[in-house]
C-alpha cells in the first residue's frame, strides 16, 4: 500500500537514532514505498474548520550524523494525509494536549497512531490504575497525610511525578528516610500536579521489562536492567539493554490489556513490568523497538506498518 504519511515528532535533527523508535518507523514506512512528511507541533494550526500544518518532505537513512533529508516547506491541509504519526515525546503538557484537540477533528477521515483522544485521556501513570490488581500497591496523592499512611503500611516506596518521562525525578524513598521531609517539601514546590508514590520492588535490579503491544497483542519486549548504582533502568539513564521472553504472568497482564487497547485505538504500546507488576502503560511516543531488534527481537516496526496497512484498507 502506498500512503501518505505525516509524522509529527521532535526535532529530527536531535534524535539519537541508535534508540528512536520513531526514526525505525520511518524507515520501514520508507522502505514499503510510503511518502512521508514532517512536522513538528508549532507548526500545526487550527484555521477555523481546517486543520493545516507548514510540512517538509522527508527521506530517512540508517546512518549517523547524516540521518535525514528535508525539502521545502508547504502548507497543506491535514486530512489530506492517510496516516499520521503522534509521537513527539512528553511532557504530556497542555501544548502536548492541544495538539491531541486538534487531530481529534481529522481522526474519522485520517489514521492517527494513536488515537489522540484516547492519548489525552490514558496518560501513562493514571490508565493503568483501571488495572490496579496487576499492580504493586500505588497512591497518586499530593496530600502528606495520605502519603505517609501509605509509606507506613508498604515501607521503602518509590516517588516519581505524575507526569514525569524518561525516569527524571524518581527516587527511592526508604521507611525510615529522613530526606523525606525535604523531598515532599521539594516535589509540592515543583509539581502542581499530584505525583505516584508505589510500594518499592527490589527485585528491579534484575530488570524492568518494556513489552511492546501492537493493536492489543504482544509483539516484542526487552529487559532494561539498571546500572548497579542506581535505581532507574530507563536506557536514557544508563539502562542496558538485555534479551528477554515473557513469563506466564506477563503473558496475563497483555491478554488482559489487550481488548482495552483495542477499543481506546491506542495500536502501538508500550507496557513496563517490573517483576511480574505492571507500572506504567507508555501511550503517547513509547520506545523500544531499536533495542529490541539489536537484540535478535521481533522487527516491531514491520509489525506496526502491517497493522497500520491493514486498517487502511
Amino acid at each position: 500500500m502506498k500512503l501518505k504519511v505525516a509524522v509529527q515528532m521532535d526535532p529530527i535533527a536531535r534524535i539519537n537514532i541508535r534508540g528512536d523508535s520513531t526514526f525505525a518507523l520511518l524507515l520501514e514506512a520508507q522502505k514499503r514505498g510510503q511518502t512521508l512528511s514532517y512536522y513538528t507541533p508549532e507548526n500545526l494550526s487550527l484555521n477555523g474548520k481546517h486543520l493545516v500544518a507548514n510540512v517538509q518532505p522527508l527521506s530517512v537513512r540508517d546512518q549517523e550524523g547524516d540521518h535525514f533529508t528535508l525539502g521545502d516547506s508547504k502548507r497543506v491541509q491535514m486530512d489530506s494525509f492517510d496516516v499520521v504519526l503522534l509521537r513527539q515525546d512528553p511532557p504530556f503538557d497542555l501544548a502536548y494536549i492541544t495538539t491531541t484537540h486538534f487531530l481529534e477533528r481529522i481522526h474519522e477521515k485520517v489514521l492517527v497512531v494513536n488515537n489522540p483522544a484516547s492519548v489525552r485521556n490514558a496518560p501513562e501513570k493514571i490508565f493503568v490504575m483501571e488495572f490496579a490488581d496487576l499492580m504493586p500497591p500505588t497512591l497518586i496523592s499530593r496530600d502528606k497525610q495520605e502519603i505517609n499512611a501509605f509509606r507506613k503500611e508498604h515501607g521503602d516506596v518509590v516517588m516519581k511525578p505524575l507526569y514525569g518521562h524518561g525516569g527524571a525525578a524518581v527516587f527511592r524513598v526508604t521507611a525510615q528516610d529522613m530526606n523525606f521531609g525535604s523531598l515532599y517539601d521539594m516535589f509540592a514546590v515543583t509539581f502542581r500536579e499530584p505525583w505516584v508514590v508505589q510500594k518499592f520492588l527490589p527485585n528491579v535490579k534484575h530488570g524492568d521489562k518494556r513489552i511492546i503491544l501492537v493493536d492489543g497483542e504482544f509483539a516484542g519486549a526487552v529487559n532494561r536492567v539498571p546500572a548497579e548504582d542506581d535505581l532507574r533502568s530507563n536506557m536514557v539513564r544508563g539502562g542496558a539493554a538485555k534479551a528477554t521472553d515473557l513469563s506466564a504472568r506477563e503473558i496475563e497482564i497483555c491478554k488482559r490489556l489487550g481488548p482495552a487497547l483495542r477499543q481506546m485505538g491506542l495500536l502501538f504500546v508500550g507496557i513496563d513490568v517490573i517483576d511480574g507488576n505492571l507500572t506504567e502503560i507508555n501511550v503517547t511516543s513509547p520506545t523500544g523497538i531499536r533495542a529490541i531488534a539489536k537484540l535478535g527481537g521481533p522487527d516491531v516496526a514491520s509489525i506496526v506498518w502491517d497493522c497500520i496497512e491493514t486498517k487502511r484498507r
